[in-house]
């Protein structure tokens, strides 16, 4: 099983390829962009987790798609690669969002070392969350199902599991509909209008509830100007607490 899927966004071709081996041969899996565009759209791509990010780049300079990044991607790990090493521009790279930050040239084991650290301590590597609770309704993850009290077992479908997974992954922060849909979807936002996002939630909230009306938003909150989070009451004993308060309601 690999370690975690990892973009690497170089133009330079036998830095790239030498960059991936090593990774390859830690027990990461390596993705390659040899620009700023494709390493955008791939660093958006649903399970990637973490980016190596260099800031000279054709079509798109790096410092433009770590700001990019980061307007869908609040938490998602990105370690800078790249030749410059001033001070300012560590400075500019670390204050754009960058974790951190390696000058060329490298090692492979400093490479290596450098990424376990940063994956060690991201937000984006929370516990596995299997089980959901609020009072009698239990969700499964696993099972992909939802049952409250006593009553029947309702299947819940991919997209349902994967949004609820994303909320309980992050529980003290809204997440985003643009957030949402590049995670799960791959989609860049940019000029879609779509209310997708809402649709799943609203079926969501229905099979959350059951009979229960007054508990249709008390699973997944509604934080205007920013999207959805999970509800203060929501807990997931399987994940060391993360289930703990996830936000204020709206």
């Amino acid at each position: 099983m690999s370690l975690g899927r990892i973009v690497i966004v170089e133009d330079e071709t036998p830095i790239r390829e030498g960059v991936a081996a090593a990774l390859r041969a830690a027990g990461y899996e390596p993705v390659e962009a040899p620009d700023g565009p494709s390493g955008l759209a791939a660093a958006r791509q649903p399970g990637v987790d973490l980016v190596l990010l260099d800031l000279m780049l054709p079509g798109l300079d790096g410092l433009e798609v770590l700001k990019q990044l980061r307007q869908t991607h609040a938490t998602l790990p990105v370690i800078i690669l790249t030749a410059r090493g001033t001070e300012d521009e560590r400075v500019a790279g670390l204050g754009a969002g960058a974790d951190d930050y390696v000058v060329k040239p490298f090692s492979a084991r400093e490479l290596v070392a450098r990424v376990e650290a940063v994956l060690r301590r991201s937000p984006e590597r929370p516990a596995a969350v299997g089980i959901l609770l609020l009072g009698r309704t239990r969700v499964d993850l696993q099972r992909r199902e939802v049952r409250s009290g006593d009553g029947p077992a309702q299947s819940l479908s991919e997209t349902e599991c994967a949004i609820l997974a994303h909320l309980a992954a992050n529980p003290n922060r809204a997440i985003s509909r643009d957030e949402l849909l590049t995670r799960l979807w791959g989609l860049a936002p940019s000029g879609i209008e779509t209310r997708t996002i809402d649709m799943h939630v609203a079926r969501l909230r229905s099979k959350l509830s059951g009979d229960d009306s007054d508990k249709t938003e008390k699973f997944i909150i509604t934080v205007r100007g920013s999207g959805y989070m999970l509800g203060p009451d929501v807990q997931s004993p399987a994940s060391s607490g993360r289930g703990d308060s996830a936000g204020a309601r709206s």
